[in-house]
């Protein structure tokens, strides 16, 4: 019986992308149940090479005898051979035009191609995901950008003992950072001037649940949406606490008809009804953590316009950083105007110049945008990642992929996650054609 072979590409996105779909417990299980596993060597993945040779894995550069290859982030044009199957975040469903070469050279080969980002049940849920992994490293390093920001403007606070979430190393040791500062702050109070300090999260999903982890493990304390003004009322903030606020779709847009109720169900369906009020809440926040998704036909959260709006008043804004942890450039929060990496994460944003320099100060916001956070946790995220992704390898490797797309057979979260099938696009995502 031919053993059938599952391919894993190492990862050349930047020198910080150590993630694995899969972990080499993942491989031995896999080879434990008659498949062979074929690992790229890698001089900065988060497991060594040794690793997965123990695991029974074969560690070599040549992937072509592989039935699927799996990745993490986008592929080179010069990965794909003929008739190949590849699984990776592909970043092409909304059209995204800096993928657009890539997505030409799969069509243009013959080859097939899976997004994780739509493998998700029956509810539209993602099955195989890092959202935790990147609501809890978005999270951390918006705290890290904010004590910056305050240093910055000779402001002492507690916040800037918090490092990047890369240099904790793993979870235990970040949450036990997160507390010791929180425990400060409670101890110490914050400066009068940043009295309430507010924490906005947009989203409730698994990168929003991340979010919340790390203002958890900080301590903070949660206000409703509606009780937001109270804070602002004399003696209705204290000085030794962090507020975080969780902004759900009712708290983002409204309908646009006068006297119209929200509808969950009818905002998903018909977005153009709807017009975005997020910005009412912003001149409130002092951090925002971005954690929902974003595409062009919904409301924008905060606009460049209202930003310049906001920073036109005669008094500064309390607003000092958005952790925009979805990385939609010029997307939901629109003066995210380009992506950044873990050793120089962020940068401020001017309203009045449509400018963006690196770094904390300046006149204007501090943007987060990296767009691969997770990988700032490589081990805890894959761990979890390939304990997903596992139970859907069988049927990945099992899988005719000489037939057409109607005779794929597949469990419906895979085949629904076909995007390119032997060179054609399949019928869901037909409609990218018109998009590049």
């Amino acid at each position: 019986m031919i053993r059938r072979v599952l391919g894993i590409r190492r990862e050349d996105k930047n020198r910080w992308e150590r993630r694995a779909p899969i972990t080499p417990a993942d491989a031995r299980g896999f080879i434990a149940s008659g498949f062979d596993v074929v690992v790229q060597p890698s001089g900065i993945r988060v497991y060594p090479d040794a690793d997965w040779a123990t695991a029974g894995a074969l560690v070599a550069d040549d992937l072509a005898r592989c039935d699927v290859v799996l990745g993490v982030k986008e592929m080179p044009e010069e990965v794909f051979r003929a008739g190949g199957v590849y699984v990776f975040f592909a970043h092409v469903a909304k059209g995204q035009k800096y993928n657009m070469p890539m997505l030409r050279a799969l069509l243009a080969r013959g080859a097939t191609l899976l997004d994780y980002e739509k493998i998700v049940d029956d509810r539209g849920r993602r099955l195989v995901f890092f959202g935790r992994h990147a609501g809890l490293a978005g999270a951390i390093d918006t705290l890290w950008a904010l004590g910056r920001r305050f240093a910055a403007e000779g402001l002492d606070t507690p916040l800037t003992e918090v490092e990047p979430a890369h240099r904790y190393g793993d979870l235990e040791t970040a949450r036990g950072a997160l507390a010791a500062v929180g425990a400060r702050i409670r101890e110490r109070g914050l400066p009068g001037s940043i009295v309430p300090l507010v924490v906005g999260v947009t989203g409730y999903g698994h990168v929003g649940g991340g979010a919340k982890e790390v203002l958890e493990a900080l301590g903070a304390t949660e206000v409703a949406v509606e009780d937001l003004p109270r804070l602002f009322q004399p003696g209705g903030a204290d000085a030794r606490t962090v507020y975080r606020v969780t902004f759900r779709e009712e708290h983002t847009v409204e309908p646009v008809a006068a006297g119209a109720r929200f509808e969950l169900a009818e905002f998903f369906a018909h977005p153009e009804r709807y017009r975005g009020v997020f910005e009412r809440h912003v001149p409130m926040l002092t951090a925002i953590v971005n954690c929902v998704y974003w595409d062009a036909k919904y409301p924008r959260l905060v606009t460049k316009a209202g930003l310049g709006r906001l920073w036109a008043q005669e008094a500064t804004p309390r607003l000092r950083v958005m952790g925009d942890v979805t990385c939609d450039i010029l997307g939901s929060i629109e003066c995210n105007v380009r992506t950044t990496t873990p050793d120089s994460p962020v940068y401020v944003w001017d309203p009045a110049t449509d400018a963006a320099h690196d770094g904390v100060q300046g006149r204007g916001p501090i943007v987060l945008a990296v767009d691969n956070l997770p990988c700032e946790l490589p081990a805890e995220a894959s761990t979890s990642f390939g304990r997903a992704l596992a139970s859907f390898v069988p049927a990945l490797l099992g899988a005719d992929w000489a037939q057409p797309f109607e005779g794929l057979v597949l469990p419906r979260e895979l085949k629904d996650a076909v995007i390119v099938h032997r060179g054609e696009l399949a019928p869901r995502y037909a409609y990218i054609a018109g998009l590049w």
